[in-house]
């Protein structure tokens, strides 16, 4: 029998992870990396990478590219597949919500929402999997949301993106899993992260938050680490499809 924990071992695997400049993004990088993987970050401020890479070290790599630039998709995968090889894992943490109300939603607003959410995900994956499918092994994680199951104020356009993250999930899990590439999503509830200071500013409101997860408590960066290592390794095997919801609760209640 394989010892139990070697199933989270990434010792040889390569994993690209989109948005590790900051937030939940460079905490992946990091788990990743303290599992064994060899790590390409990517992100446009190439300021924040280098700061990931240093922290890191040798095995980081960082570019900094726009994964919303489905022109040059095919040049992001040369890029991140230059340093170590061909990536055996996707981490698809970047994103961006504008917060406009409904009312007040552009065109121009729900199109760059729309891009990085959802198509960079899709496109980036699409590009990287013929070589996941060479091996035979492959994992794609995409970032849900709290938004993917609930309606939050000001959140049409980011809300709509992360429902569609979910049959994105499913979807690649029906059109990849047959190459031994699976493909999950993490849901995570309240982090603090650049992406909600809005929330985390507020006392008042952080609290409020907190009341309404069953474990009495907002996220910490710690938490994300053992569900986005099952995802990233051996120990989802035969999981595929499906968005795991880290929010202490949030969604339970």
């Amino acid at each position: 029998m394989r010892d139990p924990r070697d199933l989270f071992d990434l010792t040889g695997r390569v994993a690209c992870v989109t948005g590790a400049s900051s937030g939940l993004g460079r905490r992946a990088a990091i788990a990743l990396a303290a599992a064994g993987a060899r790590v390409v970050g990517v992100a446009r401020r190439e300021e924040a990478l280098r700061e990931l890479q240093s922290e890191i070290g040798e095995t980081c790599a960082v570019v900094a590219a726009d994964v919303a630039d489905r022109a040059r998709i095919e040049t992001l995968r040369d890029a991140v597949t230059s340093p170590f090889g061909a990536p055996d894992i996707v981490v698809h943490a970047a994103g961006i919500n504008t917060r406009e109300p409904a009312s007040d939603v552009t065109a121009e607003g729900w199109d760059q929402t729309i891009a990085l959410n959802l198509s960079a995900p899709f496109f980036l994956s699409q590009a990287l999997v013929p070589a996941m499918a060479a091996k035979g092994w492959g994992r794609i994680v995409n970032f849900a949301s709290l938004q993917t199951f609930r309606a939050f104020p000001g959140g049409i356009a980011y809300g709509a993106s992360k429902a569609a993250i979910a049959q994105l999930t499913r979807a690649m899990a029906e059109a990849w899993s047959p190459n031994g590439i699976t493909a999950n999503a993490i849901g995570p509830g309240f982090f603090p992260t650049e992406l909600t200071e809005a929330v985390f500013s507020d006392p008042d409101r952080a609290a409020r938050n907190a009341a309404q997860t069953c474990l009495n408590r907002n996220g910490t960066m710690e938490d994300i680490d053992g569900p986005l290592l099952f995802l990233c390794s051996d120990a989802s095997g035969y999981v595929t499809g499906q968005t795991l919801m880290v929010d202490g609760g949030f969604t339970a209640k």
